[in-house]
């Protein structure tokens, strides 16, 4: 897979502006050098940065950055399944407030992880019925996760999806009939650094392929998945939206496309999906 060089990332972008539709921006990590980050991003290319709501106080702290930083930045509302058993009706109450301000452009993020069992799997589903009907009723998009349980997930949202409008698997990192059930289901598909993982992402180089490319979307899931195709290698393993090129990039080689066609694609498409 061809990598970008440090200068490459500085220079390609400026033609070809990205979106980064899920990036971890009230991560502890970011607080002390937050406004550089942006800069950075900004730089970069990256014109503008869904913030992700994966908790209650998550979901109040990125629409308040996301407010600090109008049209810049955009947020999400929801509580991620590790965090299930907050997903009371209260909880649920308090998403939909945040969810009337004009800042908040999806509900999540929200959905299934079975591969850890942070929260028991009926609390999981629970919750993520709750967000689905919460969806339903402000008519925003979703803002889905799914990890090893791609089955129960299907199972939960296939009834629900003709009342819905638009649906991201976001950080899509499963296997074939997975992408093709979500496709079925006419969702967008999420590409993280994942696909730069040589280690464990080869699997979805020839997938990304299959993706249409009307429901192809990009993110860096800042601090997480930091690309493994930087060269040279940041002497952290924070990962920031400025490296949102490298995922464009893997993406483009993987597809055979260039940087600049992907980059125009996944911004069209983001700018579509959360009706920015």
């Amino acid at each position: 897979m061809s990598t970008l060089t440090q200068n490459e990332t500085d220079q390609t972008p400026r033609s070809a502006p990205l979106i980064d539709i899920g990036a971890n921006l009230t991560h502890e990590s970011f607080a002390t050098d937050f406004a550089d980050v942006l800069s950075r991003a900004q730089l970069a290319g990256v014109n503008q940065i869904l913030v992700t709501g994966a908790s209650l106080q998550g979901s109040i702290d990125a629409l308040a950055l996301a407010q600090q930083q109008p049209g810049y930045l955009w947020a999400t509302a929801g509580i991620h399944p590790h965090h299930a058993d907050e997903a009371d009706p209260a909880a649920i109450a308090q998403l939909r407030t945040l969810a009337a301000q004009p800042e908040i452009k999806a509900i999540g993020e929200t959905g299934l992880d079975f591969f850890r069992d942070i929260c028991p799997r009926h609390q999981q589903i629970h919750a993520f019925e709750a967000h689905i009907e919460l969806a339903i009723d402000t008519g925003l998009p979703m803002f889905l996760h799914e990890r090893e349980s791609s089955q129960a997930f299907l199972e939960v949202l296939r009834p629900y999806r003709d009342q819905l409008s638009q649906v991201v698997v976001h950080c899509f990192t499963g296997e074939a009939a997975a992408l093709y059930h979500y496709l079925d289901l006419d969702c967008h598909i999420g590409i993280t650094g994942w696909i730069c993982d040589e280690r464990r992402g080869a699997h979805l180089i020839p997938l990304v392929s299959d993706i249409p490319e009307n429901r192809l979307l990009i993110e860096t899931d800042a601090p997480y998945l930091l690309p493994r195709n930087i060269k040279p290698k940041p002497k952290g393993r924070r990962n920031e939206p400025v490296h949102l090129p490298y995922v464009c990039q893997a993406v483009a080689t993987a597809t055979g496309k260039s940087y600049a066609d992907i980059a125009r694609t996944t911004t069209t498409n983001a700018r579509e999906f959360f009706r920015l």
